[in-house]
Formats: structure tokens, sequence, C-alpha cells
């Protein structure tokens, strides 16, 4: 087994914190993080291919967290999350993704985030590949002490696929096709509920109203349906069968 404490490359990281009326009306008035563009994983197929975050003002924003024009360095922002009231929740990641070294997630920069998230709500979601190094066992570990990590599927067969490791939470990404106005809920191939993300479809939910993605031990995938200026990429992707 091979694990890293390490990255190879400068990490930086953005704590917004909601003020006033701006604040992401789909996430709701709730902190959220942003980690540098060199976080996320080579194995990602949306990467230069449709990601939502590569485009509109959060590809801005993302790009100077990622240049080092906006953000702090890991420990400032573990210090951050750390005077975050009790019981606050807030979305890890909403570009971005685990430190790591070569696709192994770094134990040590994540334990020191977990630790800081104790007595928070602290939610996310990675792409990360589970059977590189210690990813699978360090997921385990933020679920298990309370920072909710979703792992992120490409369809619904690799939901499936992932749900089937017992690991962590699943959310997915669906065609844009799929609108939970008319189809709230659906099934993978191998028979696990899919619930549409009711603040895709629904104006008065957002993600600090509904906290299902939040919730460690639910049994249900999380669906997200391709949604931005790249959707078509995503759904070719994320076909439904």
């Amino acid at each position: 087994m091979i694990t890293t404490n390490k990255t190879n490359y400068t990490l930086t990281v953005s704590l917004t914190i909601p003020t006033g009326n701006k604040f992401n009306s789909k996430v709701g008035k709730i902190p959220v993080s942003t980690v540098t563009e060199k976080s996320c994983p080579r194995n990602c197929p949306f990467k230069k291919n449709g990601c939502y975050a590569e485009s509109g003002p959060l590809a801005i924003h993302w790009r100077k967290v990622t240049e080092g024009e906006r953000g702090t360095d890991w420990q400032t922002f573990c210090g951050n999350i750390k005077k975050l009231p009790t019981n606050q929740l807030w979305r890890w990641a909403q570009a971005g993704d685990f430190p790591h070294k070569d696709g192994r997630i770094s134990r040590r920069l994540v334990s020191q985030l977990v630790k800081a998230n104790t007595d928070k709500m602290g939610y996310g979601y990675s792409h990360h590949n589970p059977s590189l190094g210690d990813n699978a066992r360090i997921f385990k570990h933020c679920n298990k002490n309370g920072f909710t990590i979703n792992l992120s599927a490409n369809g619904l067969n690799h939901a499936d696929e992932l749900k089937s490791l017992n690991i962590a939470p699943v959310a997915t990404v669906l065609p844009s096709s799929v609108d939970g106005n008319i189809t709230p809920t659906l099934f993978t191939p191998a028979g696990n509920k899919v619930v549409v993300c009711p603040a895709t479809y629904k104006d008065n939910v957002n993600c600090a109203s509904c906290k299902l993605c939040q919730k460690s031990k639910r049994s249900c995938i999380v669906g997200f349906p391709a949604h931005g200026s790249r959707n078509k990429k995503v759904t070719e992707v994320s076909p439904v069968s």
C-alpha cells in the first residue's frame, strides 16, 4: 500500500463566507470552499470536458485560487474551518478536490481538515479513485468522523460500482434531460434508488435547507442533472442507460 502525506503542487484554498445578499442561491447562505484546480484527479472524465466549474463566474474565481491570487495555505484554511460556529453546515470544494500526489490523497492533510471540522457539518464530493493508495480508508475516516464525503460517479453504472464498495455515500451526474419535476427518483441498473437533487428543480430548496448530501448514512444516491454551457458533453459521458 502506497500513501502520501504531501502534494507535488502549491496547495491553495479559498473559503467564502456569505455576507448580506451575496451568496450562491443553489447552495444557500453557508460557507463554501474552493480548492486549486491542481487538486483534481486525472481520472475525472469531466476535466476540460464539461466540468461545470470551468465556465461562468465560478471559473474566474477558481482560476484566481489556482494561480494563488485568492485563498490561503492549507493550515490557515483548516484554522478558518475550526473557527466556524458549532453545527455550521459548510460546503467542501465547490471546485477542486482533495490534496494528493499522483492521485493518492494526502492522509495527513485530510486528517487535519477532519479534525478542524469537529462539531461542524462539512460535506462535499470527491472524484478521486478509491482504489489508489490509502484513498478508500481516507474516505471512510472522513465519513466516520462527521465530515461527509460523497464519492462522485460518472453515471448510473459507475454509481453502482462505487456504492458496492460500502465506504461512503455516492452522488452521480445525470443527463441534462432528467427533470426532477417529472422524475424525482429513478433507479440504477443494480436497483439502487437515485434521488434527483431537489435544489436543481425546486426554487424554494437549496443545500442549506436540504442537507441530503450531508447525510453520510443515507441509503439513496443523489443525482445531479448536467447543467451549464457544457451539459451536452457531460450527458455524453453519463447517459441514463
